[in-house]
């Protein structure tokens, strides 16, 4: 009995069989997850809220579109800047950079501003739900207020949540913790997705693809920025969203994507000496 056992190939392989079986559980299990959940479909940017596609409509109601329905109507060409309007704008953008020493005193007349956020209100956006807010913070307690909760959570950023490398790589832009441009900019604009919206008769309407359509529209209103003359620094504070969207009493389905300041650079304003990819860098013909 005792040379059966030890020469048993069981004992000798019962780690393999072990692994096996779990494996065969955990196949099992993924499997019947999937079955339970065939009709669930989560929507790029609609991180909390599941869209559903039920394969019949309940009660025999008929879907409405959340947008109202309108006739189309002919397309007009719009403005241009041509002759070689590309190339002007490209040179436009091209002197566009982030500015991290804005100058305390001097602040831009807020109708310049309003300008900028109409035209970054212009951006596509999926299924035409304009799923952004722009909150301008212009008073200095509020953005005292804004500065403290940014470097409380950069400071626990820097030291712990962030990778070494990460900060490594942050070092030649002479970035840290401290963020005195959040009080010396004139005006910060803090820009939030909203994953869902509400239609006129109170019906939850999704929004599509929030993060990418506010994006873009982020992107214009940097360009919209740079043709005012104003400058601007694009930040995304690690882990203080939820803090800043309570600060200004923003609803639950809205979350902060930028956080945008805004003025006239200082005096003695310095960048980094950087280079942008070549085209050649960037694009691919086919």
């Amino acid at each position: 009995m005792e040379s059966f056992w030890s020469s048993s190939k069981l004992l000798k392989h019962w780690p393999g069989f072990v692994l096996g079986l779990l494996l065969t559980l955990t196949i099992k299990y993924l499997q019947n997850y999937r079955k339970r959940r065939p009709q669930d479909m989560l929507i790029d940017g609609a991180e909390d809220v599941a869209v559903e596609f039920p394969l019949a409509v309940d009660n025999g109601a008929e879907l409405q579109p959340a947008l109202e329905e309108k006739p189309h109507v002919p397309f007009v060409p719009g403005h241009n800047l041509n002759p070689d309007g590309a190339r002007r704008f490209y040179e436009l953008v091209r002197d566009r950079r982030s500015v991290r020493a804005f100058n305390a005193t001097l602040k831009p007349p807020i109708e310049v501003l309003e300008d900028c956020i109409r035209s970054a209100g212009t951006a596509p956006s999926g299924a035409h739900t304009e799923p952004w807010t722009f909150c301008v913070v212009e008073q200095l307690a509020l953005r005292q207020a804004v500065r403290e909760i940014v470097e409380h959570e950069e400071h626990i950023n820097y030291s712990a949540r962030m990778q070494k490398q990460w900060v490594t790589d942050l070092r030649p832009l002479q970035t840290n913790a401290y963020k005195p441009y959040l009080t010396d900019a004139p005006y910060l604009v803090l820009i939030f997705k909203q994953t869902h919206g509400t239609t006129t008769d109170g019906r939850k309407k999704q929004h599509y693809y929030n993060e990418i359509s506010t994006s873009i529209a982020a992107g214009i209103l940097l360009c919209a920025l740079q043709a005012a003359g104003l400058c601007s620094l694009v930040t995304t504070p690690l882990n203080c969203g939820p803090a800043l969207r309570r600060l200004l009493d923003r609803p639950p389905n809205e979350k902060l994507l930028i956080l945008l300041a805004v003025g006239y650079a200082a005096e003695d304003c310095k960048v980094p000496d950087l280079e942008r990819k070549a085209l050649q860098q960037i694009m691919v013909k086919y």
